[in-house]
């Protein structure tokens, strides 16, 4: 399994997961860029996600939702913010509404997520910083760890 650490720090408000791939950083880049390929690993597989929009190009939005095995859709959104192809993006990371409008009543997060070449494949690491211990808290109850432990693990399959 490609997560190799998961763990948050309530007092840093940070959300850490570290994973190893047998793939290039330019092959594990190209699945983050294409919406289509993001779509097989965002979320955990009986949650498949749907991108309506995406491009990481800094200062551009994108939109998805993930819909439920009962086919209830939850929204989510990124605002990105900073990219260093192949290496690194940084986004706003949240919850949107059923048009796919940022939902205000819901945690944000920065998140960073970083490719780099490690034993012959790539090392990530992805972090994410809550704005407040009470935002981080709620996406733990919520399951954000074991939902993006599922959904990071589908990329060797993706890459294989």
């Amino acid at each position: 399994m490609p997560v190799t650490s998961i763990h948050h720090d309530l007092d840093a408000l940070t959300l850490t997961i570290e994973a190893q791939f047998a793939a290039p950083v330019e092959r594990i880049w190209a699945i983050y860029a294409d919406p289509r390929q993001l779509e097989k690993i965002w979320g955990p597989p009986e949650y498949p996600a749907t991108f309506v929009q995406h491009s990481l190009t800094p200062g551009s939005r994108s939109t998805y939702y993930m819909t439920s095995p009962e086919g209830e859709r939850f929204g989510g959104f990124w605002d990105i913010q900073e990219v260093d192809e192949p290496h690194s993006f940084t986004y706003l990371d949240g919850f949107a509404d059923a048009d796919l409008n940022p939902n205000p009543d819901m945690p944000t997060a920065t998140n960073v997520s970083t490719f780099t070449a490690h034993d012959g494949g790539t090392k990530a690491v992805y972090v994410g910083t809550y704005a407040s211990r009470e935002g981080l808290q709620q996406v733990l109850d919520m399951g954000v760890e074991e939902g993006s432990t599922l959904a990071i693990n589908q990329i060797d399959a993706l890459v294989a």
